[in-house]
């Protein structure tokens, strides 16, 4: 009767864990989904200021009159918000699993001498906890800049446009918005890879080497596009 139950709670947690790991999967797949939207409109800013305004006030309109004024977007930031949370709550949760199951008297798994903990791992991998880390304050830092108007190096301004120019025309400002795009850039690599295999794209040697194609073609498509315009701000070739 004690070894059936034991085998229940092992079952269970075996069960919790994969659940959590698959909350990770799709909430970091919502998240890279919006980057790439978010990306797309700052792109935007080439087209010039009229274009870059307007494609900031028609997010607020969109769906009118069916949704109230900015409801579409406010829709967009509650999904962004779960997936942020849920996110968070299961890399917590499965980071103190994994520093538990390090100290049985069997040892860790994967031992090498590549780091200290004694895990074989990526840069990507190695890194991905502290960059999330560096990614949540930078986002937070992010809408206090240039959407909520709050924190305005260079210059507050209503204009998303000015916002920006004037965001990016201080270099300390495209020195951390690169430290945190490059933060963004490993977490990605290991997050896409890593989401795809959660959800059971590991079928094969060939599936895997294309994952790392994908995780690679992301990080780097992300990456680029997002650091594009305000290199292209602060050496004064737009804005």
């Amino acid at each position: 009767m004690a070894t059936t139950e034991m085998t229940k709670q092992r079952v269970g947690a075996r069960r919790s864990t994969v659940a959590l790991k698959a909350l990770m999967a799709v909430s970091g797949l919502i998240m890279v989904g919006y980057l790439l939207l978010h990306m797309y409109g700052n792109l935007k800013f080439f087209s010039g200021q009229a274009a870059f305004d307007s494609y900031s006030h028609h997010l607020r309109t969109l769906g009118e009159p069916i949704l109230p004024y900015e409801g579409a977007l406010w829709i967009i930031r509650v999904v962004l918000l779960a997936a942020i949370i849920g996110h968070v709550y299961s890399a917590v949760v499965l980071t103190v699993r994994d520093r538990r199951s390090t100290k049985v008297d069997s040892g860790p798994r994967y031992q090498s001498k590549k780091n200290k903990r004694g895990f074989q791992r990526s840069y990507a991998s190695f890194t991905l906890r502290w960059g999330g880390v560096i990614i949540l304050l930078f986002v937070i830092f992010h809408i206090l800049n240039l959407t909520t108007n709050d924190i305005a190096p260079g210059g507050a301004s209503p204009s998303p446009y000015d916002r920006m120019a004037n965001t990016f025309g201080e270099w300390y400002m495209v020195v951390a918005y690169t430290i945190a795009l490059l933060a963004v850039g490993f977490h990605l690599r290991h997050g896409v890879w890593a989401a795809f295999m959660t959800l059971g794209a590991n079928t094969s040697a060939k599936a895997r080497f294309n994952l790392n194609v994908l995780a690679y073609a992301v990080a780097g498509i992300i990456t680029i596009g997002f650091l594009v315009t305000p290199f292209a701000i602060l050496f004064g070739w737009v804005g």
